[in-house]
């Protein structure tokens, strides 16, 4: 049997979900703004697609496809057939967020490419992570509702698959972050204060969105595990 307190419980809640939730919205409100300010302000005359294509061909991926994709910020590398795909809003401005965006997710492919065992890691765990993230919750409702420890050990259990990925997304994310940061400095585009200022004021901020998504994720984990294993009835 397993048992949890009503009023208190809620207590509990607000102290382990509200301040990472409240962190997260911080993020999400620096990477916004960051990316507005720094998306006014030129790099060059190199766009997003450009620098892309220009790092991936100082690091012996040339032939690297480099695609616009439809969506805002839906910027992203593909593992899978080892791709760079840009939104419109990064691949065509040559401002300096978006050759920051574009560099980070050339990152990616450079971290691949190397063989990073986080990297690596991170793409085998991508898969179970979304799949226990479709079924904890509804199991972990059931198990609370039928008092089952079993159900709501195994419900646990597939959540803390999810919150690991976040996890390893942490580093995984920053170290691209960095690479980005240095492919950038040695094409020289960062001869310009404003423009290596700018890009990474952008980078860090994106990094904040991962930092804030990890620590609630944890939270998350801590809280279903002192709320429902913690106050176990024998």
């Amino acid at each position: 049997m397993i048992g949890y307190g009503g009023v208190q419980s809620y207590g509990v809640y607000l102290l382990f979900i509200v301040p990472p939730m409240l962190l997260g919205l911080a993020a999400q409100a620096w990477i916004k703004n960051a990316f507005a300010r720094w998306s006014e302000v030129s790099s060059g005359p190199y766009s997003g697609a450009d620098i892309a294509r220009r790092i991936l061909a100082a690091n012996g991926l040339g032939v690297m496809p480099v695609t616009t994709t439809p969506g805002n910020l839906s910027d992203h590398y593909d593992p899978r057939d080892r791709s760079i795909h840009l939104c419109a809003a990064v691949a065509n401005s040559s401002s300096v967020a978006s050759i920051s965006v574009a560099a980070h997710e050339v990152g990616h492919a450079i971290q691949h490419a190397r063989g990073m065992a986080l990297f690596r890691f991170r793409s085998a765990l991508a898969t179970p992570a979304q799949l226990t993230s479709n079924w904890c919750m509804p199991l972990l409702v059931v198990g609370v509702l039928a008092r089952s420890l079993n159900l709501v050990v195994l419900a646990i259990i597939l959540f803390s698959v999810a919150v690991l990925f976040q996890l390893v997304t942490l580093p995984v994310e920053i170290d691209a972050s960095r690479r980005a940061r240095s492919q950038l400095n040695a094409l020289g585009m960062f001869r310009d204060p404003q423009v290596a200022a700018g890009s990474r004021n952008v980078l860090t901020a994106a990094a904040m969105t991962y930092v804030a998504a990890s620590l609630a994720a944890v939270a998350q984990l801590a809280y279903f595990v002192l709320m429902f294993l913690g106050n176990e009835r024998r």
